[in-house]
């Protein structure tokens, strides 16, 4: 396995990261156990989960990844062996069985609590806002629309102050966001610096062959204010692997749940033919290929993967030891000039 650091901190974590969100809708808790083993037998020491999860949102399973999660720790007695991240849901279609008050402090609070509890755990290693308050161009939302009848008020340093509180109670260490804009990310940034509030150190947005939106204008910040990629559906829902081609395979993502279509327009479709193409013409993975063109991305701090088999996993795991040299990088790229961003 290969390691960096959590930007800014001493904290060593895997260039691979496990993601969770199946485990209590298409894994099931033994699963998920086997899934946490072998990953950490690999050397996989970064788990990240949410209180929403597992997808799709149901009120009927809301936080049975993280007590999925709870129970592996209980079992195994080596919570101190994994670097753990996971996210408090913001308002949203998705939550309303979960909350209404945003990232209110109470709310905040209300989540980390019930977070640790799940979890069997004291702490939560990195704390992630899993979305923005504010209406804004976020996952799948290719442009922005200003609504100037928006009720969110600039709450950025009051988040940022109850972020602080907890990690100085000790139940959170370091905290980020998810599906975040430039705009959002560098307002955090002014607030840190101007009254000494915690920096978020990580952005945890969607990354892959199939949308290199972060490139435009979060690498730049990346690379300048040292905050790390954590890039999920680094696969589009498994779509870049070539299985869903030629079929539906039974109980893959996008069979079960065919809302989960981001990734699979007529465009989106004609690229990943294509990158399937080049990796076969090479003897790769078409999966292998797209994780490595991923994890060799210099603003990336590690690559969130999942899988609801071990075959997957293993394959997916597998992928940090792929290299691609630079004319494959070359061919890559030009399938991206082709097919720039065909999903949102």
């Amino acid at each position: 396995m290969k390691y960096t650091t959590l930007p800014g901190t001493d904290i060593s974590v895997s260039k691979i990261c496990l993601g969770t969100m199946t485990w209590g809708e298409q894994n099931t808790e033994a699963e998920g156990h086997e899934q946490m083993d072998y990953a950490l037998a690999q050397g996989v020491n970064f788990f990240d989960t949410a209180e929403l999860y597992p997808v799709p949102a149901r009120k009927e399973t809301q936080g049975a990844t993280e007590k999925i999660i709870g129970s592996w720790f209980k079992k195994n007695g080596n919570r101190d062996k994994v670097i753990l991240a996971s996210k408090v849901a913001g308002p949203g279609y998705s939550n309303k069985h979960i909350r209404q008050t945003g990232f209110a402090k109470e709310a905040i609070y209300e989540a980390v609590h019930a977070s640790l509890q799940r979890l069997q755990t004291d702490y939560i290693d990195l704390y992630q806002l899993h979305w923005p308050e504010r209406n804004t161009n976020f996952f799948g939302r290719r442009s922005y629309v200003h609504e100037k009848k928006e009720v969110w008020e600039d709450n950025f340093g009051e988040i940022l102050g109850t972020l602080r509180e907890l990690i100085k109670e000790g139940k959170i260490r370091h905290v980020g966001v998810s599906n975040e804009t430039p705009y959002g990310v560098m307002r955090f940034l002014e607030e840190s610096r101007k009254h000494d509030l915690p920096k978020m150190i990580t952005v945890q947005n969607p990354y892959s062959l199939l949308n290199r939106v972060y490139e435009t204008g979060l690498a730049e910040i990346s690379m300048r204010e040292h905050i790390g990629l954590l890039p999920y559906s680094p696969l589009a829902f498994g779509v870049l692997s070539g299985k869903y081609l030629s079929a539906r395979p039974e109980n893959a993502r996008v069979t079960l749940f065919p809302n989960f279509n981001r990734y699979s327009n007529a465009r989106a479709t004609e690229a990943t033919r294509s990158y399937v193409a080049l990796a076969e013409k090479n003897g790769l993975s078409p999966a292998q290929m797209a994780l490595a063109f991923i994890n060799r991305q210099p603003f990336v701090t590690s690559t969130i993967i999942g899988a609801t088999s071990m075959p997957q996993l293993k394959e997916n795991v597998d992928s940090i030891y792929m290299e691609l040299n630079e004319e494959l990088v070359k061919e890559i790229n030009a399938i991206h000039e082709q097919f720039p961003n065909p999903a949102p």
